[in-house]
């Protein structure tokens, strides 16, 4: 089961990834997000502008970027503060399109992409970054705490941590609720709001916030501007799949806007 679960999710990124750029997929995020930023999370471009206050990023600084995804959200930082970006994903066509954006946008020379498995030690020297972003993908990785000591390696002294857990567990789920919860990806990490304030062993806690309104809101906003366009969705995902989609959304969207699972901003900085 494990397997077949992980290579359907496959399939879906490398679906995603593979269309990320066809007016179909750019339309839908417009009409969900406001603004089209390259996202595939639930970030929007207002969030983004407040996260950057916490960065303190400068052209002269370092941007690690885990889980860049298509590399969207990356390269509209680096084109608003000047700053350097690496990004790194598990998914090949991620970084394939990550990369072929960055030639198009004429910014190669200050922002790389490249493949990596993030549940691993990361392939970078101590101290080498002066901000990393994990956004709305930290419920990936199981073993969090040993993340974020390999995240704290790479920090440079004085460097900002900045990550969103969209999946912290703050009412009762369903089962039906939380199966569609984890149809989403390989596997999801469910916490409680009061766990993730000790995963920050060598930080300095800055910012601990509720962004669940935000959640619910793209969610919502995602489901209608997909079913919108249902039709070419179903062609390229299969029937089954854009249902499971739709119906994963309608659930992010009822927990979120309920209460009962939770989006959570943490900004941390380390010593020195």
């Amino acid at each position: 089961m494990a397997n077949t679960t992980s290579r359907s999710a496959t399939a879906r990124y490398d679906a995603n990834y593979g269309n990320f750029q066809t007016e179909l997929y750019a339309e839908s995020r417009r009409e969900a997000f406001g603004e089209d930023i390259g996202q595939n999370s639930w970030v929007t471009s207002d969030e983004q502008d407040k996260f950057l206050e916490w960065l303190d990023l400068t052209p002269r600084k370092i941007l690690l970027d885990v889980a860049c995804g298509a590399g969207g959200p990356a390269l509209r930082i680096t084109a608003a503060t000047g700053c350097s970006v690496v990004g790194v994903d598990t998914h090949d066509q991620a970084i394939a399109t990550a990369c072929s954006l960055a030639s198009q946008r004429g910014v190669s020379e200050r922002a790389e992409f490249r493949a990596a498995d993030a549940t691993r030690p990361l392939p970078f020297s101590d101290a080498s970054f002066d901000a990393i972003t994990r956004i709305d993908a930290i419920n990936h990785l199981p073993d969090r705490p040993r993340v974020i000591a390999d995240w704290t390696r790479v920090l440079k002294p004085g460097g900002r941590l900045l990550f969103t857990d969209p999946i912290t567990v703050t009412g009762a789920l369903t089962n039906a609720e939380t199966r569609y919860a984890v149809w989403a990806v390989y596997t999801y990490s469910f916490r409680r709001a009061t766990m993730n304030s000790s995963l920050h062993s060598g930080l300095e806690l800055l910012v601990c916030e509720d962004v669940t309104a935000n959640m619910a809101k793209v969610a919502e906003a995602r489901r209608k501007a997909r079913a919108a366009r249902s039709a070419a969705l179903r062609e390229i995902e299969g029937e089954s799949e854009h249902e499971n989609h739709q119906e994963f959304l309608a659930v992010a969207t009822r927990v979120a806007g309920e209460g009962r699972l939770s989006r959570f901003l943490y900004v941390s900085k380390k010593p020195g």
